[in-house]
């Protein structure tokens, strides 16, 4: 039986079990796919929230605020990409005005730091590509960008090292409980636990029902994006919202930390949990209002185009605490869940901290180095570290520039790339412009040379996405 296991390796789940792993405890984080960060938190804006906008004494504010002061330090500590760049709320009409000294207010309460409006001669220098007709902005210097992968595999990864362990391509089917603690029983068989903690995402309503919480129900609400090339990088500085107004509900456009522009989300609500497919409508949606608070966006260096699913509850509010004896919800945790994440992570651990009396392992290490990315080295390191490691030399994805060496890293750590996602995700190899044209192929054989497999073993993301269905030679 285990102390605790964790339903989900996304963000939410993997920052708990990393600051679980700082007690002595039997950890275990169950995940339906593949690999870590395949859900929510692979999709989204990847922005880190300064904290003004969720209302007012509520659990979102909160941890929203304290997640965004940790991630300065955490990033530092945890090596992952994150620059605070702050942000700026666009209001377009002197009529919006009101709303945008309320939003103020509202983050003045929570606690954000370094909060002002600016004026429109002001918000124009900071921003030369704002639009003409802005009149005001609020500006909040605490906001920052984030790479969602990179803060959810450091959770991982330092969970890893310090002895949780991740049981991948497992769904939990129910949750029930049983004497002295939980039984869940999954796809690859039951498995026992003092505790469960629950931080399914999407799925999360369901497996809190089932423990006997007040009814829950999870909306997936639909997030269309556009990424644009590199070459629009220094397009926008901070990250820029619209002040929902007489426009309407705009969308972001903001840099990401790897130097590309992203635009979006839409935030319309879908039956369907999978549904994580664009469309016409979405996205003619988020060209269409993209231009409201910037100008002369330049759409047509658009590299790729996707969509991501919020588990919006109709409160929308964060439910975190114990619904029945050792059943921990971590569930409804949408937008800002990426920024609150490590103070989510930390609540949580506390809570069960509390319910099975853990003690602190004083063996504990909370560092964790990232993947080497040869680019940050001078040529004299990079030379001496190629005639370290020749593999440092040899470039397999060129929009990216990223080596076969990182790729070997990034497959060997644990948990470790198993898929050509696992490696993009860890390395950017196929992130670039041409989108995983070119490099793919000679990606496929390193994971299958180093995992021991055959090339039609490799698959996209996991489950049934295999590449290869058969030979050119096969014979009809």
């Amino acid at each position: 039986m285990y102390d605790i296991v964790i339903i989900g390796a996304g963000v939410s789940g993997c920052a708990i079990a990393r600051e679980l792993s700082r007690y002595k405890a039997d950890i275990l984080v169950v995940e339906r796919e593949e690999d870590v960060c395949c859900g929510t938190s692979k999709a989204n804006s990847a922005i880190v929230h300064a904290g003004f906008d969720a209302a007012h004494g509520t659990l979102m504010a909160k941890l929203n605020v304290e997640g965004s002061r940790m991630m300065p330090a955490l990033a530092k500590e945890l090596d992952f990409h994150y620059k605070q760049n702050g942000s700026l709320v666009v209001c377009m009409s002197e009529e919006d005005r009101p709303a945008l000294n309320k939003l103020y207010e509202n983050g003045v309460a929570n606690g954000v730091e370094g909060l002002r409006i600016v004026e429109k001669d002001e918000l124009q220098k900071m921003e030369p590509n704002i639009s003409d007709n802005a009149v005001a902005a609020l500006y909040a210097p605490t906001g920052g960008i984030v790479c969602p992968f990179g803060l959810t595999f450091a959770f991982a990864e330092n969970a890893a090292k310090n002895g949780a362990k991740f049981q991948f391509d497992t769904e939990v089917l129910e949750v029930a409980p049983m004497d002295g603690g939980w039984k869940l029983h999954t796809s690859k068989g039951d498995i026992e636990t003092k505790v469960v903690v629950n931080a399914a995402g999407l799925y999360s309503d369901k497996f809190h029902n089932q423990a006997g919480g007040a009814p829950m129900k999870i909306i997936p609400r639909r997030g269309d994006y556009f990424l644009l090339d590199r070459t629009t990088g220094g397009f926008v500085k901070n990250t820029i919202f619209q002040l929902p107004g007489k426009y309407g509900k705009g969308v972001l456009v903001s840099p990401t930390v790897h130097g590309n522009t992203i635009v979006g989300p839409t935030a319309i609500d879908i039956e369907d949990k999978e549904a994580t497919a664009t469309t016409q409508a979405g996205l003619d949606e988020v060209r269409e209002k993209s231009g409201i608070a910037v100008k002369n966006l330049p759409l047509r260096q658009v590299i790729t185009s996707f969509a991501g699913l919020r588990a919006h509850e109709a409160r929308h509010e964060f439910f975190i605490g114990e619904v029945k004896p050792g059943f921990v919800d971590c569930a409804a945790i949408e937008s800002p869940g990426l920024s609150s994440s490590p103070a989510i992570g930390k609540m949580v651990a506390g809570i069960v901290e509390g319910i099975l009396h853990l003690e602190k392992d004083p063996a504990f290490d909370p560092t964790r180095k990232g993947i080497l990315d040869p680019k940050t080295l001078s040529p004299e390191e990079h030379a001496a570290l190629i005639k370290k490691n020749p593999a440092y030399g040899t470039v397999i994805c060129r929009c990216e520039t990223v080596t076969e060496g990182e790729i070997l890293d990034a497959i060997h750590r644990v948990p470790g790339a198993r898929s050509l996602d696992g490696v993009k995700r860890r390395t950017r190899a196929g992130m670039g412009r041409c989108q995983a044209g070119f490099c793919s192929p000679r990606v496929m054989e390193i994971l299958a040379r180093e995992l021991g497999v055959d090339q039609s073993e490799i698959t996209k993301a996991g489950g049934k996405s295999k590449l290869i269905v058969g030979t050119n030679k096969d014979k009809v």
